[in-house]
């Protein structure tokens, strides 16, 4: 079914067995027996079958894919980046973090927004996964140490971010709409709304995983909501009888509202209808507004220079859940999502540590002991 918003498509993971590799890599690796770890190679493997199976928008889904992101996390001070070539534990991480942005994004999209508290439930949800993706960003691709794929590199992902603001905050504005707040307070919501989905578009053009017709559908939506704030100031001049302020602000409704259609053959229809909407009521507040200035009123109608911007009030945050940001303190005895697993086995830094602390070691006894009492050996022997 068509949707005036877009939902954020799960990534696919790959069919790969972490726990062969992690096997492989202590036994080749580490002074430690793998099957000392048999019981945590067997929760990790099913936390990852439990986390690349959320396939669908339920709520459910979330608990499965932070509980196994916070291991992910937790194993990354144990093991190096390249435990399983490119498919790595951060990049899987990588994979699992966006995912859980996308889960919230669809778990926004499915949420019923004809009422006020479905609203609040899917801008939260938006905020939710715009948070996460900015986490993705700029905590966990750094780390990766080679180029993350098309759909995860930065262009992309701040496109998104943006995307989903747009979209948490069209929830706010359609809530505020709902709730009949005044029209100057619609209209500072509506011009927000408008800015999130240009910057949107305008990350989307840079980036090379962004379909063209998601490039269309922010582009229609920023020149929508450009044309809905005008409205509902034209509204505000009409309450305040600033009558030719009035006309101005309708004519430029009515031009945001034209610029928005140019984008009607790639666009659904379900955002042509409401554009389609719009115009109708614009154009027809329009024609009686100029009529009754032209009789009535004789206001001078300013031009489109001349008029104050409308100031911008923005509701929405990226914010991502704290399981997800403090994932590693919220592992423990009785900490939210579980035992760290493989807590007995030394962190490859560690390991790493030791072996040079041996090496040197041995070298400075080869060197300062061994090789001095063999000295004195022979000075003995002569």
């Amino acid at each position: 079914m068509a949707s005036n918003i877009l939902q954020v498509p799960f990534r696919r993971s790959h069919s790969v067995t972490l726990s062969n590799a992690i096997t492989q890599y202590i036994s080749s690796k580490y002074d430690q027996r793998p099957d000392m770890f048999a019981e945590d190679l067997l929760i990790i493997e099913r936390l990852r079958n439990e986390a690349i199976n959320v396939q669908e928008p339920h709520v459910s889904g979330v608990s499965r894919l932070v509980t196994y992101a916070a291991q992910l996390k937790w194993l990354g001070g144990k093991f190096p980046v390249d435990v399983i070539s490119q498919n790595n534990i951060r990049f899987e991480l990588a994979n699992v973090i966006f995912n859980l942005a996308a889960l919230y994004s669809q778990l926004a999209f499915s949420v019923n927004r004809t009422t006020s508290d479905g609203l609040k439930q899917a801008c939260n949800y938006f905020c939710q996964a715009a948070g996460v993706l900015t986490h993705l960003r700029s905590d966990i691709l750094p780390d990766l140490r080679t180029s993350p794929p098309e759909d995860m590199d930065d262009m992309t992902l701040q496109s998104l971010e943006q995307l989903l603001l747009a979209q948490a905050q069209e929830c706010f504005w359609q809530k505020a709409v709902k709730d009949g707040l005044k029209d100057a307070s619609i209209a500072r919501l509506a011009a927000k709304v408008s800015d999130f989905y240009a910057e949107a578009g305008d990350h989307a053009v840079k980036s090379n995983a962004i379909s063209p017709e998601w490039i269309h559908h922010m582009t229609a939506k920023h020149h929508h909501f450009a044309a809905a704030a005008q409205y509902r100031q034209s509204l505000d001049c009409l309450e305040k009888r600033k009558y030719g302020e009035e006309v101005a602000r309708l004519r430029d409704s009515e031009a945001c509202v034209n610029e928005a259609l140019k984008e009607s053959r790639w666009i659904n229809r379900t955002v042509l209808g409401d554009l389609q909407g719009l115009k109708t009521r614009v154009t027809e507040d329009l024609k009686r507004a100029e009529k009754d200035n032209d009789i009535i009123y004789l206001n001078p109608v300013p031009p489109k220079s001349e008029l104050k911007l409308i100031d911008r009030a923005s509701m929405v945050a990226a914010k991502a859940p704290s399981q997800v940001t403090d994932a590693i303190s919220m592992l423990g005895e009785n900490g939210p999502l579980g035992q760290p697993l493989f807590s007995k086995l030394v962190p490859y830094a560690v390991h790493i540590a030791a072996s040079i602390y041996s090496d040197r070691r041995d070298r400075l006894i080869n060197e300062n002991i061994i090789g001095e009492l063999e000295n004195m050996t022979d000075k003995l022997r002569e």
